[in-house]
């Protein structure tokens, strides 16, 4: 059997290290780059090139961006006493699509999970508590950053109605509590076992909408 040439192989290697995508979908996306007009393929060796060299990580709610802070920290319109705390970048477009949330996002960059290896210290947790705490510090809120230094009134969890988001809630929620700030959770409006990112617009915004007390 002739083997492979060495850069097809390569790309196949490379597309299979790509979560969701096995060896035949991996072959079947190589074949199609090779097959296709040029323009396609030196088009995403573009993309994929600006994504490592245009995007940041915000300073404050570490959302991926590509100006910092984040647009969304950088409006004064939104409500900075009121941070939702979601896992993952993709949640912030989720509960944005809905146009009921008028605050400002805090991404933890994943959920507890002890079978993974995933604790507190591997998630922004601690630059959550910090946040908070700088906005408590009234003479910090005198210094230039205004926006990353605004009293928090709520903390609402939006992490994902599954083992690992209810954890990663339950445990957040104890330690913003004894701060005197109000703890909210996402309304059961949301399938137990279901991600944020698959959620349609008319019940994440209900869930939005419901958010109840922790």
């Amino acid at each position: 059997m002739q083997p492979l040439a060495e850069p097809v192989s390569n790309l196949i290697e490379a597309f299979s290290k790509l979560p969701g995508i096995g060896p035949k979908t991996a072959t079947r996306l190589t074949y199609f780059l090779l097959r296709s007009d040029e323009s396609i393929a030196l088009g995403l060796a573009r993309a994929l090139d600006e994504l490592k060299a245009r995007t940041l990580f915000c300073r404050v709610c570490h959302n991926i961006a590509d100006q910092d802070p984040c647009p969304i920290c950088a409006n004064p319109q939104r409500d900075h006493t009121l941070i939702c705390v979601v896992e993952e970048p993709l949640d912030v477009q989720a509960i944005e699509r809905t146009r009921e949330f008028t605050g400002v996002y805090h991404v933890l960059h994943g959920a507890i999970s002890p079978v993974e290896g995933i604790g507190p210290e591997d998630l922004k947790v601690g630059e959550l508590l910090q946040r908070i705490q700088r906005g408590q510090d009234t003479a910090a809120a005198r210094e230039v950053d205004e926006l990353d230094r605004v009293p928090v009134h709520e903390i609402l969890l939006a992490t994902n109605p599954n083992l690992e988001g209810e954890a990663t809630a339950m445990y957040i929620a104890r330690l913003v509590k004894p701060l005197g700030i109000r703890v909210t959770r996402l309304a059961r409006g949301l399938p137990m076992g279901g991600d944020l990112e698959y959620a349609d617009e008319v019940t994440l915004g209900r869930a939005l909408a419901g958010r109840s007390e922790m």
